[in-house]
């Protein structure tokens, strides 16, 4: 069976962005190969070497994400419902602190910009509130209670 992905529209954006960056990069890879393999013995050629470690990636790289953009569910703006939802954008506020969060799929999350996964546990805690709801947040260090003051 296999694995569905769930993406933003601006997720499915930059992943085919850095799709066609990757095969654009194929060429000059393939070039830098080919001038280290003129160096002379493959066995104790570095230059050889890395080049080939970074095609390696780079094609693993295209290859997970042609397999995300195969398999890609579009998360559709939550629409009417009130609630806390995959692709809801969460204002949380604490003590005058406040704080956003958007609720994405594993795949797009990056917490450093305010993305989290559904599946985390500041996602989970989030998922089916309504505003004026109270939200405990646990971190490493101590957990506490935000109050959502607006969901978009």
């Amino acid at each position: 069976m296999k694995k569905l992905f769930r993406l933003t529209q601006a997720g499915v954006d930059e992943l085919s962005a850095e799709l066609s960056g990757l095969v654009a990069k194929r060429g000059d890879i393939s070039d830098a190969i080919k001038t280290a393999r003129e160096l002379g013995d493959l066995a104790e050629n570095a230059e050889y070497q890395s080049a080939r470690a970074e095609q390696e990636r780079n094609e693993a790289r295209i290859s997970d994400i042609e397999n995300i953009l195969q398999n890609v569910e579009i998360i559709k703006k939550p629409r009417g419902d009130n609630k806390v939802q995959l692709g809801s954008i969460v204002k949380l506020k604490n003590n005058g602190k406040t704080k956003e969060f958007q609720v994405v799929g594993t795949v797009e999350a990056d917490p450093l910009s305010g993305k989290i996964s559904d599946e985390s546990p500041i996602g989970q805690a989030l998922l089916g509130k309504k505003v004026g709801d109270g939200v405990e947040i646990a971190t490493p260090t101590d957990t506490i209670t935000y109050k959502v003051v607006d969901i978009r």
